[in-house]
């Protein structure tokens, strides 16, 4: 059995295949970034799923591909994990930016192959390898554009009162924004980027008000300026996207593309489905 896994920080998909291919099972966890997440958690969440514990001995190779996965530390932390969940598995572990890479380009084919999800990143490929010109330093000072920065300028403008009245008010209906529900979210609770993220739900709902237009607007035209513009053949290539966000604000996306004469090139909302096309071709 071959497990595939596309692992972002709100949730995990989980395919299954035998040696010919063919799909055995599919299944979710909740998202298992090592860089937010400590071994007990990733463990339970592990457990607690039917369909993996009930076939992890049967699996022999897992290939892993997860946010927060982007160093040799975190990837052995998982390894670890996985050895002991997995007995009989040879695994994999290597950062979501290469399942957005394989979910979307054909190998031997360039492109610029971005991540707009609960975080964000964005990478070169020439077809074979792999290039980044940012190293994330994780969703405080850096996720440009993602449902994290969203959420996080929601209530930032909320509190400063920068939001529209009668939009603040539909805002606060639909969310809990007390101050102290609001800290032990963010100071206390696993997974504070995912809270964040939560929020940007609202975004969307609401994207024709002026003010939401202005936030989308200015929050993907600051990825492009700070990653996307930072490889030289931004203008030549596709520039292709995997994430919600991306899926979500699709138009909104694509018209900051073609106001900084950027190609569009594939958006899915999750790089799973391409993945197992991409595996299928390896088995």
């Amino acid at each position: 059995m071959i497990l595939i896994v596309d692992s972002g920080a709100t949730k995990s998909d989980w395919i299954a295949l035998d040696s010919k291919g063919k799909e055995l099972f599919m299944t979710q966890t909740l998202g298992l970034s090592p860089e937010v997440l400590t071994r007990e958690v990733i463990e339970d969440r592990l457990a607690n799923n039917f369909e993996l514990s009930k076939n992890k001995d049967k699996v022999k190779h897992l290939y892993f591909y997860g946010a927060g996965c982007g160093t040799d530390r975190m990837k052995g932390f998982l390894n670890r994990i996985f050895k002991n969940f997995f007995p009989n598995a040879k695994a994999e572990v290597q950062e979501d930016t290469y399942a957005a890479i394989y979910s979307t380009t054909k190998i031997g084919h360039q492109a610029i192959v971005c991540i707009l999800g609960t975080g964000s990143n964005c990478s070169y490929y020439d077809g074979h390898q792999l290039f980044q010109k940012v190293v994330s330093l994780g969703y405080i000072p850096m996720d440009d554009g993602s449902g994290n920065f969203f959420g996080r300028k929601l209530i930032r403008d909320y509190y400063f009162h920068k939001m529209p009245q009668a939009l603040a008010l539909k805002f606060s209906k639909e969310y809990n924004l007390e101050a102290d529900v609001i800290k032990e979210n963010l100071y206390k609770q696993p997974n504070p980027n995912t809270y964040l993220a939560t929020f940007a739900k609202f975004l969307i709902e609401n994207k024709d008000h002026p003010y939401c237009k202005g936030v989308i607007d200015k929050g993907l035209q600051q990825f492009v300026n700070n990653y996307i513009m930072q490889f030289e053949l931004a203008t030549k290539v596709p520039i292709s996207f995997v994430g919600s966000i991306a899926y979500f604000l699709k138009d909104e996306l694509l018209a900051v593309l073609e106001r900084n004469d950027l190609i569009l090139g594939v958006i899915r909302q999750r790089p799973i489905e391409g993945l197992v096309e991409f595996h299928r071709e390896i088995i």
